[in-house]
């Protein structure tokens, strides 16, 4: 059991979940109200799931052509990111948004009013660029401001800002039950794996457990929205030569993305086709971190690439190295307009416990300002 200050079992606020979300609000809690906070995390280090095994896309809103509100977020939100983060956001590529001919759900003109309305910079591609592309299956191609981000040297930050902070940080720790012992005061128990049961006293608590916001027993209400969760693989991959320094995107439908994958210097390859290999609706009984333990892992990257290539020719020769498999969860009524809004739930019946849901980094912002309002 890790600890970043002394050992005690009184806290202001205890959040649950040690990805980005939950130690950037655990420091922002610490900082801005100057609480005594403790961070639990069942994994053995902090950003090691889903905040790691991820796209590392930091989003400008071109990706949400048919979610105005997540795009234009996403446009507030990003230089907001890149002043905070600075150290961690990766530049040096290009990134190209291609429009495929077919089946493409925002034709190439579309895609530009949408950047004009979201106010994000567009320009056609040089013809060097564009020549990459098959004629006959892409409309056209354009240049866009879009980054991404080394989740390791986010996780360095988190470390060192929840020491600076002054956070308890329990790592290899689960969140069992939740019990409330009188008004004000909440129980939780924690077991650690070299230890018996525990509980710790709070008077709040914030479940930033992601993919398992209802795994957690006792009093803890689970969440009224309902929720999807998918088994999803990004590959890997080592670019061709003549497109090593290139991000692409090609949509708006059953395409692809390839961006650079600073933790590894490498590229992830995602097909929107190939990538989720199971999805299921949430269910209280079924922990999904338990159905990804148990799941067969078997690559799709030969389909991925099979289908890829025919827009790009020059990605035949894509190296594959390995998979980064995880559980993806997302808001199920967001399904048809591919929305990225953050869940934000306080629980009425459990005073003082809120459950938070975020699909991207930059949102995090959305998060604070609400966990602002709630405290206020």
């Amino acid at each position: 059991m890790e600890r970043t200050t002394g050992d005690n079992s009184s806290w202001d606020a205890v959040v649950i979940g040690g990805g980005f979300y939950g130690c950037a609000i655990a420091v922002f809690l610490a900082r801005q109200r100057n609480w005594r906070v403790c961070l639990v995390e069942q994994e053995k280090a902090l950003m090691t799931r889903a905040s790691y095994n991820n796209q590392a896309r930091v989003h400008n809103g071109y990706h949400y052509p048919r979610s105005f509100v997540t795009a234009y977020r996403s446009r507030i939100n990003l230089p907001r990111f890149l002043q905070e983060w600075p150290q961690a956001i990766y530049k040096e590529h290009l990134k190209l948004y291609a429009i495929a001919r077919r089946n493409s759900k925002v034709t190439a003109r579309q895609f530009i009013k949408f950047c004009q309305q979201i106010d994000a910079r567009i320009e056609n591609a040089p013809p060097t660029l564009l020549a990459l592309f098959n004629p006959k299956l892409i409309e056209n191609v354009f240049l866009v401001d879009e980054y991404a981000f080394d989740s390791t040297t986010l996780a360095s930050w988190a470390r060192q800002a929840l020491s600076d902070a002054g956070v308890t940080v329990l790592c290899g720790v689960k969140a069992s039950t939740v019990g409330q012992d009188n008004p004000g005061r909440l129980s939780l128990q924690i077991t650690d794996q070299d230890a018996a049961p525990k509980n710790i006293q709070t008077q709040r608590i914030l479940n930033c457990t992601y993919s398992g916001l209802n795994q957690l027993g006792g009093d803890f209400p689970p969440i009224q929205s309902k929720l999807k969760h998918e088994i999803t693989e990004m590959a890997l991959i080592q670019m061709p030569s003549e497109l090593a320094s290139l991000g692409i995107t090609v949509m708006d439908g059953p395409f692809f993305s390839v961006m650079p994958f600073p933790a590894r210097q490498l590229h992830t390859l995602s097909h929107v086709r190939y990538t989720p290999h199971l999805h299921w609706q949430d269910q209280p009984t079924l922990d999904p971190y338990q159905r990804l333990r148990t799941y067969d892992y078997q690559s799709r990257f030969d389909r991925m690439i099979r289908d890829v290539q025919r827009y790009m020719p020059a990605m035949a020769k894509a190296q594959y190295k390995e998979s980064l498999f995880e559980v993806k969860t997302v808001l199920s009524r967001n399904e048809t307009d591919d929305g990225r809004p953050i869940l934000f739930e306080r629980h009425h019946t459990l005073p003082g416990c809120w459950s938070i849901l975020g699909g991207k980094v930059d949102n995090i912002y959305d998060v604070l300002e609400k966990i602002e309002d709630e405290i206020r």
